[in-house]
């Protein structure tokens, strides 16, 4: 008899539990990413190289940035905030989030690298 109910209680727990892995999976589908798991994103690495504060543009040498599928080399990139450029200066390290803005990218954030 223990041997009965335990199968009963095993095949509950794992339709339990695959409905469960459904219902998550179809809710995660269905929803858009929210701000938080925006902000969770990996930051790219990468060091200043040159610093246009007139311009409002950086060049950095960075390795992969995920967020736009670009590949590890040094470009120019604008600033969102030319206060970011106060932030850092030629050689730092530094850890940012990039995004493409009408055909330019642009730094989002940025940070030292600690």
């Amino acid at each position: 008899m223990k041997s009965i109910a335990f199968v009963a209680t095993l095949a509950a727990f794992a339709a339990g539990s695959a409905a469960a892995q459904m219902h998550h999976h179809g809710h995660h589908d269905a929803s858009p990413p929210t701000l938080s798991q925006a902000a969770a994103a990996p930051l790219a690495e990468g060091e200043v190289r040159k610093i246009d504060k007139g311009a409002g543009k950086i060049t950095l040498k960075h390795g992969p940035i995920k967020s736009i599928d670009m590949p590890p080399m040094t470009m120019v990139f604008q600033v969102k905030d030319k206060a970011f450029l106060d932030k850092v200066k030629e050689g730092d390290k530094v850890r940012f989030a990039a995004e493409e803005k009408a055909g330019a990218y642009v730094v989002t954030a940025i940070e030292a690298a600690k």
